[in-house]
């Protein structure tokens, strides 16, 4: 059986570099973000639960899916996954 494509994946074909890449691009984002200036965003970045000083790829992901579906934006989750 062959091996399902992660999110990280699709991402990092659409963009013509490897899902490692892709990770190692959300990585410092989320990095930059939790060492903004702005005590606001910091904040917002550090509602993220994770199980390290920094979010993981992955748990920023989950965060992110979880925070759609309590707003009622199901519907931008859909979306994606049907490019």
């Amino acid at each position: 059986m062959a091996e399902q494509e992660t999110i990280f994946g699709k991402w990092a074909k659409e963009r013509g570099i490897m899902e490692s890449e892709m990770k190692r691009s959300i990585s410092e984002r989320i990095r930059q973000g939790m060492n903004d200036p702005d005590p606001e965003k910091q904040d917002q970045w550090k509602a993220i639960p994770c199980a390290g000083e920094m979010p993981t790829p992955e748990e920023w992901l989950k965060y992110v899916v979880e925070k759609l579906k309590e707003d009622g934006r199901d519907d931008l989750l859909q979306w994606h996954s049907e490019r």
